[in-house]
């Protein structure tokens, strides 16, 4: 795995690149399979608990996230777009809610590897700021895609 990039942009993105050492189909299917997801997402020290997980248009990811010191963090991430093994395009909350964004995730097939690109759209860039500030999300952007490399190099 090398980290190829990692940029606030200068408007309302967030966007995350990396190089992962797996063929795209794994790569997809470890992010959209329950069974999966949960062994890997979220920064370090936390853990997933999965309710309801249909990958499809319209479909709902309810999650939290158990933080080290305890916290809970509900989450609703509903499907857009999905293009099995090259696209997922999801919200994560409420249009208009705060902290709502639109998350796009390329993987593109590369020699064997993946190239994954996470584009995360804010609706301003004081929502962008918010969530970089109080929720710590470009090093937790970094530490979820460390670990999902750290997972795909044992289930490969």
């Amino acid at each position: 795995m090398t980290k190829d990039a990692v940029t606030g942009t200068v408007d309302r993105e967030i966007v995350f690149t990396r190089r992962l050492d797996a063929p795209r189909e794994l790569v997809f299917r470890v992010w959209t399979q329950a069974e999966h997801v949960g062994r890997w997402w979220g920064p370090r020290g936390f853990t997933t608990t999965t309710h309801e997980m249909e990958v499809a248009p319209g479909g709902l990811w309810r999650f939290v996230m158990h933080g080290p010191d305890g916290t809970d963090y509900d989450n609703t991430i509903t499907y857009r777009e999905i293009a099995p093994p090259e696209r997922l395009v999801y919200d994560h909350g409420e249009q208009g809610a705060p902290g709502f964004f639109r998350v796009t995730v390329i993987f593109e097939a590369q020699n064997g590897t993946t190239r994954l690109t996470m584009r995360m759209l804010f609706e301003s860039v004081a929502e962008r700021d918010f969530v970089v500030e109080k929720y710590g999300a470009i090093e937790g952007g970094n530490q979820t895609l460390d670990r999902l490399a750290e997972y795909l190099e044992e289930v490969r």
